[in-house]
């Protein structure tokens, strides 16, 4: 009995030794990561505040975007000039008032080159606008040389009635009519094509300003949500970076 009470001595007493030598050690890795603790929290929170910030950003500007397409920058109605133009350059009988018509299409081309680098929403409309412009005053330039052909003949049909060659006074007559009235259909032309332009800048300024509206939605709603998961990304971080009671603390109570 007393070899055995020995030999439980002596198994009990490297227990008891081991148990004193590992307190301290253990005491110190849990005091250095208690230590540590604080600043892996501090830095996860940090990234996760950076996170946040940046989406409000994107939020801010995507608003500011959409609140500035909302706000008309110009009432300007930019078909009306080509429109205007071909109507006078219609209504013209001389090539004095063929000259008219022609300056007040350079006028508005010139007004239009500049509104292209402040109105970049309406482009589309100004672009169409300008090639009607220019072909308004190419077109002036044709009209004058009909004109001139028109009263060349006129003269000369007079001159066949006065000297009673009717035969021919007819026919200067028909070539005449048939002159103004191919010059009348073409004119009237010009006023269509300068409508339909106006009307497929229009269509695809509308297309334009949809499609830009809806990539800036698309990138509000991705940014809410993003936002949404930082968020929880945040929360879970936290608590799961939360101090807890060390396993060692009940242990080294005891002892």
């Amino acid at each position: 009995m007393q070899d055995m009470s020995i030999y439980g001595a002596a198994q009990q007493t490297p227990q008891q030794s081991w148990s004193k030598d590992s307190q301290p050690e253990a005491a110190a890795a849990a005091a250095e990561e208690a230590a540590s603790l604080p600043t892996l929290l501090s830095e996860k929170e940090e990234e996760g505040k950076n996170l946040v910030e940046m989406i409000r950003d994107a939020q801010e500007k995507a608003e500011a975007q959409r609140e500035a397409m909302k706000m008309p920058k110009s009432s300007t109605r930019y078909g009306d000039a080509p429109l205007e133009a071909y109507a006078r350059l219609a209504r013209a009988r001389n090539r004095m008032e063929v000259n008219a018509a022609s300056g007040y299409a350079r006028r508005r081309l010139t007004q239009f080159k500049t509104a292209l680098r402040t109105d970049s929403d309406n482009a589309a409309k100004i672009k169409a606008a300008i090639s009607q412009l220019q072909k308004a005053v190419n077109r002036g330039e044709k009209k004058k040389r009909e004109l001139d052909r028109e009263r060349l003949t006129e003269v000369r049909r007079k001159r066949a009635a006065k000297e009673e060659r009717r035969e021919q006074e007819q026919r200067l007559r028909q070539e005449l009519r048939r002159r103004k009235s191919q010059r009348m259909i073409r004119e009237s032309g010009y006023l269509r094509e300068a409508e339909i332009s106006d009307r497929l800048a229009s269509h695809l300024t509308a297309t334009q300003m949809e499609l830009r509206q809806q990539a800036q939605d698309l990138t509000a709603s991705a940014a809410a949500s993003m936002e949404s998961v930082v968020q929880q990304y945040s929360a879970v971080t936290a608590a799961a970076s939360a101090p807890a009671v060390p396993a060692d603390a009940g242990f080294s109570g005891l002892a």
